[in-house]
Formats: C-alpha cells, sequence, structure tokens
C-alpha cells in the first residue's frame, strides 16, 4: 500500500465549488447566450438554441411523466434528423440513458439489443417503423409471457412518404410532437447527483459475435466534448454537417461540442456527394466528420454532382478506418483540410490525433498525406495511450513496444474517455481491462516521433512465409492504382506459403477491367516488396457492416472457400 496522499489543507467539497460534470449544461448555456441563432437545420425546418433547449426540456418532461428516468433506457431508431440530436439532450435530462441505434442493423440484432438494454421507449423514425416492429415482434416470439411492450414514437419526416407515417400511427404508435406535446418546456431538469452515472449505451458493430453494450459516463462525455473542439481547432459558431451519423458513438460527441460551441447543425438523411457539396456551398458548412469510405465517394464524384472550388476551407475529420494516403492527398487538393483521428466505441469514439506541424507544412503533398495517415497521439482528455507487446505479458507488466516504426504492438489506453465497460459482461470487462488498461485489439507502430500508426486488426494480420504482412499497408499502396475504387486485402491459404495475400477489389466505374488483375499485380511488384504482391485478385462490391466498415471476415471465408494457391512463384 502506497503511503496517502497530503494535501496542505483539509477543506471539502461543497455545493458552491463542486459539481458532477456533464455536457447537459451546454444546452442551457447556448439558449442563454445565442437564443435566436440556428441551432439544427434540417430541409425547410429550422431551429433556434432557444427552441431546442424548451423541446429537449418538453422532451424529459414527457419522458420523466411515464416514469422514464433514472435506470431506464430509451432507444432511438433514426438517420441524422432533429429528434435524434434532441434525444442527445432531452433523455438523459429525464435520467434515462439514451441507447441511439444504428439503423442499418436487421431487426435481429436490433430485437437482440433492444432486449438486451431493456428499453422502456423507442422511438422510431417513420422509414424505420417496420424495421422496429419486426425487432419487437421477434422480441415478443422469444420473450413470450415475459414480453413488456416499450412506449413506442414515430418520428415523423416530411422528406418521407406520408404512408409510412400513417402506417405507424394506424399500428398505435404516437406521433413524436404528440408525445413531446405532454410534457413541460419549462421542466426543471436536474443533472445527475455523480458524474460516473450513465449517458448513453451504444452497441459495437460486432460480426462474429453478439454486440457488446458499451456504457459511457457524464465525465466522459463532458470532457470528449470540450476536447473535440480543442484538438480540432474548431471555433465558436461552426457550422458542422452531419455526414457522420448520430448513432455512431453519439456522433462521435459532437452532438455535445456543438452545444458547448453555440454551432449549428446542419442535418442529412442520406449522405451523398451532391449533399455535401451542396451544403458547403450553400448553408455555409465549415466543419465535417466522416470515414475514409465517404471522403473516397467524395473524391471520386463525378463532376455534375460536385461544386468546384470550395467557397472556403472546409475542414474534415476523419476516423473509422485507416485512411489510405491516396484518398487524403486528393482531399487536399480539392481544398479539404482532412484531421485524421482514431478511437472506438469504448474510447467515446476519436481520442488520438494525428496532430499537425508546421514543419510538415514544406513537405511534399504526398509526403504530407502518408504522415497523416498516421493514428498519431492522445487527445487532450486521455491521460494514456500507449502501444505495448502482445506476448509474454506477465500481470501487471505491460511492456511498451520501442519506437522504432517497425515492432508491432497493441493499441491500449486510459483514462477519463474510455467507457465504464460493457452492459452485463464481465468476462468481456476483464479481458478488455486487464492489467489496467484497455486493450483495442488494434496492432500498431510507434514512430520515433511518439506518433502511433495501425497495422491491422490481430485477426488481420496475413502470415506468410513466417513473415507478418499488413493488410493495411499493403491496400494502402493499391490504393494508388488509377482504376481501383476500393480495396480489401486478406489472408488465402497457400500450398507454399502458408498464406499469401489476396486482393478483394472494386473497380472505378469507368475502369477497363479487361487485363485489370495482371495489370494490379505488375503494379504491386513495382511498388512493394515480393511477398506482399497480391498472389490472387477478384473483382466485385465489398461486403460492409451496417456501420460502413468492410467485413474482411466474409473475404477471409470467401478466400478460404477459393482453395490453396498452387505452388506460387516468388
Amino acid at each position: 500500500m502506497g503511503v496517502a496522499e497530503r494535501d496542505i489543507d483539509d477543506l471539502p467539497k461543497n455545493p458552491a465549488n463542486y459539481a458532477p460534470l456533464t455536457p447537459l449544461t451546454f444546452l442551457e448555456r447556448a439558449a442563454l447566450v445565442h437564443p435566436t441563432r440556428n441551432s439544427i437545420v434540417h430541409g425547410s425546418i429550422t431551429y433556434t438554441w432557444q427552441q431546442t433547449y424548451r423541446r429537449c426540456r418538453q422532451l424529459a418532461s414527457a419522458l420523466a411523466s411515464r416514469g422514464v428516468t433514472f435506470g431506464s433506457t430509451v432507444a432511438v431508431i433514426a438517420p441524422n434528423i432533429p429528434a435524434m440530436y434532441e434525444a442527445h439532450f432531452g433523455v438523459p435530462m429525464s435520467g434515462a440513458v439514451l441507447n441511439a441505434v444504428n439503423v442499418r442493423l436487421n431487426a435481429q440484432t436490433i430485437a437482440f439489443l433492444l432486449g438486451h438494454s431493456q428499453s422502456a421507449v423507442i422511438m422510431v423514425d417513420q422509414e424505420f417503423f417496420t424495421l422496429a416492429e419486426e425487432s419487437l415482434k421477434i422480441m415478443a416470439d422469444t420473450q413470450k409471457e415475459k414480453f413488456k411492450a416499450p412506449i413506442l414514437i414515430v418520428i415523423a419526416d416530411e422528406n418521407c412518404d406520408p404512408k409510412s407515417l400513417h402506417y405507424a400511427l394506424g399500428r398505435g404508435a404516437i406521433e413524436y410532437e404528440k408525445f413531446m406535446a405532454t410534457g413541460d418546456a419549462n421542466f426543471e431538469w436536474r443533472p445527475p447527483q455523480d458524474e460516473w452515472q450513465s449517458i448513453t449505451l451504444g452497441y459495437t458493430s460486432g460480426t462474429t459475435a453478439s454486440p457488446k453494450g458499451v456504457v459511457l459516463h457524464h465525465r466522459g462525455a463532458y470532457l470528449m466534448a470540450l476536447s473535440n473542439p480543442v484538438v480540432w481547432g474548431m471555433q465558436e459558431g461552426a457550422v458542422y454537417l452531419w455526414t457522420l451519423p448520430m448513432f455512431h458513438c453519439n456522433g462521435w460527441c459532437f452532438t455535445w461540442s456543438l452545444a458547448a460551441l453555440c454551432g449549428t447543425s446542419i442535418c442529412l438523411r442520406q449522405v451523398t456527394a451532391k449533399g455535401v457539396y451542396s451544403a458547403i456551398a450553400n448553408l455555409g458548412v465549415t466543419h465535417f466528420c466522416a470515414a475514409p469510405v465517404v471522403l473516397n465517394t467524395i473524391v471520386n464524384a463525378p463532376k455534375s454532382e460536385t461544386i468546384l472550388p470550395l467557397p472556403r476551407t472546409v475542414h474534415v475529420m476523419t476516423a473509422g478506418a485507416a485512411p489510405p494516403p491516396s484518398v487524403l492527398f486528393a482531399m487536399s487538393q480539392q481544398g479539404f483540410r482532412v484531421t485524421h483521428t482514431y478511437g472506438l466505441s469504448e474510447t467515446y469514439g476519436p481520442s488520438t490525433i494525428c496532430a499537425w506541424k508546421p514543419e510538415w507544412d514544406s513537405l511534399p503533398p504526398e509526403d504530407q498525406a502518408r504522415l497523416n495517415a498516421r493514428q498519431g497521439v492522445r487527445y487532450v482528455a486521455l491521460e494514456g495511450l500507449d502501444v505495448v507487446h502482445t506476448e509474454n505479458m506477465t500481470p501487471p507488466l505491460v511492456l511498451s513496444v520501442p519506437a522504432d516504426g517497425k515492432t508491432i504492438g497493441e493499441i491500449v489506453f486510459r483514462g477519463n474517455v474510455v467507457m465504464k465497460g460493457y452492459l452485463k459482461n464481465p468476462k468481456a470487462n476483464a479481458e478488455a481491462f486487464a492489467n489496467g488498461w484497455f486493450h483495442s485489439g488494434d496492432l500498431a507502430v510507434k514512430h520515433p516521433d511518439g506518433y502511433i500508426e495501425i497495422r491491422d486488426r490481430s485477426k488481420d494480420i496475413i502470415i506468410s512465409g513466417g513473415e507478418n504482412i499488413s493488410s493495411v499497408e499493403v491496400e494502402n499502396i493499391l490504393y494508388q492504382h488509377p482504376a481501383i475504387f476500393e480495396v480489401s486485402v486478406v489472408a488465402r491459404p497457400d500450398e507454399r506459403w502458408g498464406e499469401s495475400p489476396c486482393a478483394f477489389v472494386t473497380p472505378k466505374p469507368d475502369a477497363d477491367v479487361a487485363n485489370l488483375a495482371e495489370d494490379i499485380m505488375k503494379f504491386s511488384r513495382a511498388k512493394m516488396p515480393a511477398y506482399w504482391v497480391p498472389k490472387s485478385v477478384v473483382f466485385g462490391p465489398l461486403p460492409k457492416t451496417a456501420t460502413g466498415k468492410i467485413q474482411k471476415h466474409l473475404l477471409r471465408s470467401k478466400a478460404k472457400e477459393m482453395g490453396l494457391v498452387r505452388k506460387s512463384r516468388m
């Protein structure tokens, strides 16, 4: 036991000098400072910060009056619409926990997480009502007499076919505005007494097993909401385009950041290149976040869908997968300023950043893109980040890898922006928090400047002839090929080498695929070590998860079904 730390005084906390941290207070301040500034724009609908604050209190009141408060969970199945933004404040203001559900999941998965979270209320966008209905039917069939129907609320949107709304109302759902009208717009909500109180629950996009429920607390949400604009240099009054779904890690906590900055949210139901360029040209957008797959769509959009040159520098934050340097380079050429971050649902979204250094400005653009493709250093709000050896770890010993840019280890996190844990899953928590660190399962190197760079998920490394091949590095080189739109590299069984790289490729629409496989291999031989070169190339669309990540496990299975690569030449 260590010696107790002494202080110079014995002054206690009291209500005048201590309050639990919560991002909910940002909304009250935004309404006070900029009551008439636009908070949300969605098509023809516009709300001010004063209106948003009143609406969120009204929602909280309507929930609380039905007994939905501390200890309850509210699920919201919706795209980026005002109601989803309001839920990020209104639900926790009632004391309940928000479960923002990915609309791209199937009914079976949604039924699992609604049951696992015991959601007392389901708020669902009219377009996805039948998805919610199907999920509830699966729950009822599974739980039988134990099934307790949640309160079902349908959110109307003038941009949708009214038939789906009429169907939902006919099935007994309460319309969102009518539900809200039962609440008091002057509801005196109270912040949590303890900042460790849960604010949201979000399920990981589990592809091979049941998804895990990531529980986040008010303290972490507050710290991440303030850390976001600090690391990004985001100004007060920023105009933010919602290309990133709010159901992804609560929109990487930008839902709350925007209230802190008194900024404006531009909602986007469906993300298209045309929609992004139009919002930038017509609505004053200054910032947006997106996964690399979305950036790829933006830079490869046909001229008819773009509005160039950009009217101003537009700041883009990307995370969710390692971005190919070629995509980063193309974005910068068009006038987008890309900031590369990395994180997980378990770390409140991005929690490392490739912090830009002024001395990089004088480097060739290709070198800038290569440096910016690294995952970087910890966020201001993250206390600990390291890359550690994955073998011979004797608890509680955690050994850092050398900063040589070569030695591969696992990325681990520690601090206030690490989740509370997985809901009702002690086994997963014990594994995730082993040795006092959160283990990401991502493999990386640490460069001499201390910046980290992902090499792969631990299961995505290809072991060929005893040599480790990073599929990410092979993909980054292949993305430089002018005919490749998307690519994913996995291991295929190899008679001689055990495993060899197999590239699954989606060509660009105008690409000539006649001799493309041979051309890709020729290109690869000129650009990478011989044992990295894909021994097989398969063309077609790539399977993706509901969060837009490429499902490598399906591609691995497909590569396995293709059988052994016979007598491959080196």
